[in-house]
């Protein structure tokens, strides 16, 4: 297809489709970019595709039609959608998931402008089947991951980004939450370890210690995840180096409990992974870590100061390559570099969060955006 589609007058935007299947982190930040719609085309219809554990996530969100599908594996799959799908007429299409089983689902969708990712996140070849792309420029610029899904409602001519989520969590999920939680009135610290890839994982010991230190000071602790053998095992081997007090909701929540669960806490401590992002859309603070990635492109939008950051430490270190010039989305695949984050820098960051006389969730808002 052509990229040089001519975008429909905002005025003129009926029906706008968005289509983002997973995962939950990512779906968590494509929420603003609805609220963004929503504030800019009072006046448009929005549908999106989206698969199933992340509707369980978002489900209820005001003014939105989802339509929930599973994500295509065989001919006769994408033959199933397009006939469910036909009767779809967009004035837009924003393509937000650069995949091929994704990628391949487009040409099902009629649009008359089809905006997907420009030709440095246009994976799989997506560009063949948008029309138009987002615009990024400069392969070195330092722009978060939900900056370039805000890119696809500049792309429509709309440049006031609206940074909400209020993300439908019923007093249900709270109830049920709140039943688990260990006794007590210390802060409550959610914990989740294990990031999908193992390289984004830091060690079972230096979890234990900084469990050890915290749980020192009269802190509840909770372990959430998934609900995969190995991230269990990982749990229990840090629980065998913890207090037996450790409350363990590895597996046991569905997304809008876990989505209460973060909301309830004092603090969250994790990896590069999805709950950081659900953190964030429910306005607690994230100790994230990160070394794979820097916390500017994939860590929790707002906050990011709570962070410990040694992404700069592992290019230098394990990459042998100078930071300020690697490519956008450059990873450091490598075991050792979640090695470089020491106890210390994540208990003391746990520590400010606790202490600090604004940590109160009203104080965490859009004005924190762009710290890094």
């Amino acid at each position: 297809m052509s990229s040089a589609s001519v975008m429909p007058p905002l005025e003129s935007i009926r029906r706008i489709g968005i289509l983002r299947l997973s995962a939950l982190g990512d779906v968590c930040m494509v929420v603003p970019v609805i609220r963004t719609l929503q504030k800019a085309l009072p006046q448009a219809k929005i549908t999106w595709f989206i698969s199933r554990p992340a509707y369980d996530l978002v489900e209820g969100l005001e003014g939105v039609e989802f339509v929930v599908i599973n994500k295509p594996r065989r001919i006769r799959d994408y033959l199933a959608l397009w006939w469910r799908v036909r009767k779809y007429r967009f004035d837009v299409l924003l393509c937000m998931q650069a995949a091929l089983r994704a990628n391949l689902i487009y040409p099902l969708l009629r649009a008359k402008c089809k905006i997907g990712f420009d030709k440095i996140r246009a994976r799989d070849g997506q560009q063949f089947f948008t029309n138009r792309q987002i615009e990024f420029n400069n392969p070195h610029q330092r722009e978060h991951i939900m900056d370039s899904f805000l890119g696809f409602t500049r792309a429509m001519g709309i440049n006031a980004p609206v940074i909400e989520w209020q993300l439908s969590i019923t007093d249900t999920e709270r109830a049920w939450v709140q039943s688990q939680l260990p006794s007590g009135n210390g802060h409550l610290i959610v914990i989740n370890p294990v990031a999908s890839k193992a390289e984004r994982t830091w060690s079972a010991e230096r979890y234990a210690e900084v469990i050890n230190r915290i749980y020192q000071r009269g802190c509840r602790i909770v372990f959430s995840g998934g609900t995969s053998e190995a991230e269990q095992k990982f749990i229990d081997e840090i629980k065998r180096n913890t207090t037996d007090d450790v409350t363990d909701l590895c597996g046991k929540t569905s997304p809008k409990q876990l989505a209460a669960l973060l909301q309830m806490a004092d603090c969250v401590i994790a990896p590069d992974t999805g709950p950081v992002h659900m953190a964030v859309a429910v306005g607690t603070p994230v100790v994230g870590l990160y070394a794979v990635a820097p916390t500017w492109l994939s860590g929790p939008y707002l906050g990011r100061e709570h962070c410990v950051d040694h992404y700069n430490d592992a290019v230098k270190q394990i990459l042998k390559k100078d930071p300020a010039t690697v490519p956008w989305g450059t990873r450091v695949h490598d075991s050792r570099a979640m090695s470089l984050i020491s106890v210390h820098e994540v208990v003391s960051r746990v520590l400010a969060v606790l202490e600090s006389e604004h940590r109160g969730k009203a104080e965490f808002t859009a004005r924190d955006v762009g710290d890094s």
